[in-house]
């Protein structure tokens, strides 16, 4: 029989939830039908079932564990087992897990993080600091059980968070991806690799676009921000919207917005990504906000935000000479699963 005490203690952030009521929001629809919730559970349990107990140990904690909420992307140290720790076949099962979350492409995102880590490691002659085999996988809950559990798929500009209710859905955001350096110079054997270029390049030909008053309303600053506003234990600091609503763009360039919102949704397996993008449509033009913030010149500090009461995207290139990105994709009602969670528990209860 499940646990109603663990679900209970699962069930965290719910104050966090006052915000979006501040905002109007409703409670959303889960992302991903139970079948995803199921196929997530099956390779979790894949991964557990070939770890060495030294490295099960490392991956396993509570499901009540404060850090299951404790993100962030910058080198640090972290719980879980790190790549380096994993023999092949328990790397062939973690990239079974990663699978069953991300899309192809999300899988080649997520490759290129990790690739641009040595890359920043031999551009600055430091790879014992800038370690690519320092990626850790932790897990907050038991995967065997029917009680929820969550994952983490971590390192240096790299955050994968997943909340698995059985029988209800996942939730996957924050989803954090970050490029140092966003464009590889010319010195280095990778040079041009832009792994975040193609939102940058939509972002750019979007606000340059735009004309007028219009454009007058979507800049919010002369200044690029200098980083995410949502970053770590700040997902809900952004409670109210800025800039141009869709509804006074052209349908070309609100047809843009979407491209871009596709482009980081479709960092997760189809059918969540649908959901996700359904579920901003649903909220009309007038809900969804575009605002942008720094230079309209390729190469110099800048920042997007596209928001909407189920959708935050922001993105920033300011660091390092406007060669270094940080971007992230936050449900604001289900980040850490906590909507999808409430769900499961009145569906129990």
């Amino acid at each position: 029989m499940t646990s109603s005490l663990t679900r209970r203690r699962f069930v965290s952030g719910a104050a966090a939830g006052a915000t979006a009521m501040t905002l109007g929001l409703s409670s959303g629809a889960t992302l991903a039908s139970p079948a995803a919730a199921d196929d997530v559970g099956k390779a979790a349990r894949a991964l557990l079932a070939v770890m060495s107990g030294d490295n099960r140990a490392r991956t396993v904690l509570g499901a009540d564990d404060e850090r299951r909420t404790a993100w962030h992307y910058t080198p640090r140290r972290r719980p879980g087992a790190r790549l380096d720790q994993l023999n092949t076949t328990e790397r062939q099962a973690l990239w079974s897990l990663l699978g069953s979350v991300l899309s192809p492409r999300g899988i080649q995102q997520l490759e290129g993080v990790i690739k641009l880590e040595r890359v920043l490691g031999e551009l600055t002659n430091n790879l014992s600091y800038r370690d690519p085999e320092n990626y850790l996988i932790v897990m907050f809950g038991d995967p065997a059980k029917a009680d929820p559990f969550a994952w983490r798929f971590e390192g240096h500009h790299l955050s994968l968070t997943v909340v698995v209710a059985p029988g209800t859905g996942i939730s996957v955001t924050p989803a954090f991806f970050g490029a140092n350096p966003a464009t590889v110079p010319q010195r280095h054997r990778h040079n041009g690799f832009r792994l975040l270029g193609t939102e940058e390049d939509a972002a750019f030909g979007l606000v340059r676009s735009l004309e007028g008053d219009v454009r007058a309303a979507a800049i919010i600053g002369d200044r690029s921000l200098g980083d995410i506003v949502a970053g770590p234990g700040r997902e809900d600091a952004l409670n109210r919207f800025e800039g141009v609503p869709l509804g006074r763009l052209s349908a070309g360039q609100s047809d843009e917005i979407y491209r871009i919102l596709a482009l980081f949704a479709g960092t997760m397996r189809d059918d969540v990504a649908k959901a996700a993008l359904e579920r901003v449509r649903s909220d009309g033009a007038n809900a969804l906000h575009f605002a942008w913030a720094g230079s309209l010149t390729a190469g110099r500090p800048h920042y997007f935000r596209i928001h909407g009461p189920s959708v935050l995207v922001e993105y920033d290139n300011t660091q390092s000479g406007a060669n270094h990105v940080h971007a992230v994709w936050v449900d604001p009602i289900d980040v850490f699963g906590r909507d999808l969670l409430k769900r499961h528990v009145k569906a129990d209860h």
